[in-house]
């Protein structure tokens, strides 16, 4: 069921059932390109913690099993059998039920012998396995009958009670046979769960030992009373295949334990990482066990009210992480067991199951090793032959290490870290306090930055300091969030990396946009403070922590901007994004060398003016040996070009006057190439795109995500000061760039042959 729609309870968003063939094929690339498979270890492991946590059921329904779905007419091969006969026999040695699933109603034929021939020999292959227990599975199909179907059945509803009786009394009437309906939750339901003829159908002429599949936790009276039986709840309150940016890494939450006397059991839908759902289903084993005395002395997570122990989600959170800090901290491959000590404590005859759904786990370490890079100090040379614009070889920049460790190696996370990690990814409709945190003070430094702003008419020293101190704190947030991201990368345990990591590293590079954002806003720059909301349609933003950040900026209706694949080798390397602040790095002295300064203006004759005339839109980006990057902007290029032409073109004629036919002459040639520079962009260009930007980085930045973000900081200034648009020039050789940008929505709009020089002129509207 990795693909429900909106479910009453769980936080799932809206989606179509029926999709087109050209979504279909997005989604199988998709998960094809991403290499990652639950590996038969993994699977392995995951009863292994069931039979710890006192869960009692598996439910194999892995969307990574073609054979499960799509091509469910098919039997297993030899090797196939073998794999699944392998996880029968564990959790039977575990003492759990294995429930076989399988799900034939996107093209079954219900009327067609042939079919329901197939049907039964697939599950008499898994039969003779020593599987047990069985589900059907109708979610997310078509509600249309072929007319073969249509002549053979009075409806939809009959036409699978009809098949599902069938497939029952052919297996012998197994104990546990569940049966999961198409309209499986209270939205779904043709008018209501009340008159649903679909439900009526089924709660009539289903078998009345067949178990009922529902998802949702409101209703249960009424629903148990169309469908004749007590349902089996399928939660989805951890699931999150339908949103790449999420992850829920919280406590069991919102259901009562005093429920389970209404239901046959309940499902939990976890995340499709095996290592985020640690904590939902350690929870959700004291849930399961939240009725239960604790005459043993044991230290369960439960609340005494009265003669009771109810359960806690805060204290079971607590006993979670304390568990999980161990194997965090152990040095763990994906797809590998670990050793584990049991919980006492036994089960009654109701049934809690755990659902398997597609589980993305990397079988592969795919980790780049950190090579030790010299540390060296001294300012850096503003002369390199570098492709930057800031300094020389990593060995010539200047270390700004100051308290930041390089996060080579495998370390230890600690327990701070680790409910930092849980607060930013915690359940869908609740945000951890860090979370909570990290938006409101976002909000509230977004809201009022007209108090340090530049129109600031009537400065209040208090009101002043409270923004300056509520900064500092958002700020300090963002680089735990940093710490955090190298602290998983370097940890010891790999197969948590792997499956975190996308997640982590997303939600570093969103804060480090905010973090520049409001940088950038304590520097008293912004002037269009009316620009800063987002007015946008609500499917563009994803949901989480990042997409709520993302939704708070100024450009955060441009999607393509804050989503990239993240990189195939995870660095540790931590990155900081801040405004440029003045030095001393075009004012140079009588004693420099000749040569230095004329590879300076040679290659970076822009970078004076920008600096000199437009320094509040220059970002530097930074790691912890300095200066890699720069971006550079303008808000208007008209009123720029006229102040380098009356200011600054003037100035450097004046400080550098030809003397000769010697180097000063070339720099005089430099001197009119820069002063070529300005004014030759034509009006209809300015129009729509007022704003220019000039984006450089060192060669070693092989991620290229910073420079994404980097990007991303430049354009969220121009837009909170009222830009409409940016474009930048690029060589037409430089292919790696125009395939940068073009991917972060900017568009060619003038060729070399329109204009006086060769150039690309690239734009994008804000």
């Amino acid at each position: 069921m990795m693909n429900k729609q909106t479910t009453e309870q769980g936080g799932r968003k809206s989606k179509n059932p029926k999709k087109s063939k050209h979504e279909k094929v997005k989604q199988t690339i998709t998960m094809e390109t991403s290499g990652r498979r639950l590996s038969q270890g993994g699977r392995l492991r995951e009863m292994e913690l069931e039979e710890l946590w006192g869960l009692n059921t598996y439910l194999y329904g892995p969307k990574d099993d073609l054979k499960h779905r799509l091509l469910w007419r098919e039997v297993y091969s030899p090797e196939e059998e073998a794999q699944l006969q392998t996880l029968i026999v564990e959790a039977q040695s575990r003492g759990l039920r294995f429930v076989y699933a399988l799900s034939p109603g996107q093209d079954i034929v219900f009327s067609s012998s042939c079919d329901m021939t197939l049907l039964k020999r697939k599950l008499k292959q898994v039969s003779d396995l020593g599987c047990q227990a069985y589900a059907i599975l109708f979610d997310d199909i078509d509600h249309s009958m072929c007319q073969a179907d249509s002549e053979a059945f009075s409806s939809f509803a009959h036409a699978q009670v009809t098949v599902t009786n069938e497939i029952y009394r052919f297996l012998g009437e197994p104990p546990v046979f569940l049966f999961c309906p198409t309209e499986y939750c209270g939205s779904l339901c043709s008018p209501s769960v009340a008159e649903s003829p679909y439900l009526q159908t089924v709660g009539e002429d289903l078998l009345p030992n067949i178990t009922v599949i529902w998802t949702g936790k409101k209703k249960k009276r009424c629903l148990e009373s169309v469908l004749q039986r007590p349902p089996l709840i399928w939660d989805n309150l951890h699931a999150n295949d339908y949103d790449t940016r999420r992850l829920f890494l919280g406590p069991f939450k919102g259901r009562d334990p005093h429920i389970r006397s209404h239901l046959r059991g309940l499902l939990l839908n976890p995340n499709c990482e095996f290592e985020a759902n640690y904590i939902p289903l350690h929870t959700l084993g004291s849930w399961y066990r939240a009725e239960k005395d604790d005459a043993q002395g044991n230290k369960m997570p439960f609340c005494l009210i009265g003669e009771e122990y109810n359960y806690c989600p805060e204290r079971a959170l607590t006993a979670a992480l304390h568990d999980w800090m161990e194997e965090l901290n152990q040095p763990l491959q994906a797809g590998k067991t670990v050793q584990t000590k049991e919980l006492g404590g036994s089960l009654d005859h109701r049934y809690f199951y755990i659902l398997h759904p597609l589980i993305l786990v990397a079988d592969k370490e795919g980790r780049e090793g950190e090579k030790k890079r010299s540390q060296q100090q001294g300012q850096p040379l503003a002369g390199s032959k570098s492709a930057a614009p800031f300094g020389g070889g990593r060995a010539q920049r200047e270390q700004r290490t100051q308290g930041r460790g390089l996060c080579n190696g495998k370390g230890l996370l600690s327990e701070a870290q680790v409910r930092l990690l849980v607060g930013l990814h915690y359940l869908p409709h609740e945000h951890g306090p860090s979370a909570q945190k990290l938006l409101q003070d976002l909000t509230w430094l977004k809201s009022n930055c007209h108090l340090v702003g530049a129109n600031s008419k009537k400065p209040q020293p208090q009101k002043v300091d409270e923004w300056r101190g509520r900064a500092s704190r958002f700020l300090s947030l963002c680089e735990d969030i940093a710490q955090l991201h190298c602290s998983v990368v370097g940890g010891a345990n790999r197969a948590v990396l792997y499956d975190l990591y996308p997640y982590v590293w997303d939600l570093r590079n969103t804060a480090l946009v905010a973090k520049a954002f409001i940088c950038w806003l304590g520097c008293g720059k912004t002037t269009g403070a009316d620009q800063l909301g987002v007015d946008s349609e609500p499917w563009v933003f994803k949901g989480g922590v990042s997409g709520e950040v993302q939704m708070l900026l100024p450009v955060g209706s441009s999607s393509e901007l804050f989503t990239h694949p993240p990189p195939l080798f995870p660095t540790s390397r931590l990155y900081n994004i801040r405004p440029y602040h003045i030095i001393h790095l075009i004012c140079f002295n009588n004693n420099l060398s000749l040569i230095i300064y004329f590879l300076f203006l040679t290659t970076y004759r822009c970078l004076g003016p920008c600096l000199a005339l437009s320094p509040e839109y220059s970002f530097i980006l930074e790691d912890e040996l300095g200066i890699c990057g720069c971006v550079l902007g303008i808000l208007d290029v008209r009123s720029f070009a006229k102040r380098c032409q009356g200011s600054w073109i003037p100035a450097m004629r004046d400080k550098y006057p030809p003397k000769g036919n010697g180097t000063h002459s070339n720099t005089l040639e430099l001197v009119q190439l820069m002063e070529e520079d300005q004014g030759e962009y034509p009006d209809s260009l300015l129009y729509h795109f007022p704003s220019q930007l000039r984006l450089d980085a060192l060669p070693e930045l092989v991620d290229i995500s910073v420079s994404r973000t980097l990007l991303t900081a430049l354009l969220t200034a121009l837009k909170a000061n009222g830009s409409q648009g940016v474009f930048c020039e690029v060589q037409p050789t430089d292919h790696q760039r125009l395939e940068f940008l073009t991917k972060l929505g900017f568009l060619e709009i003038l060729r070399g042959e329109a204009r006086s020089r060769e150039g690309v002129v690239l734009g994008r509207l804000l």
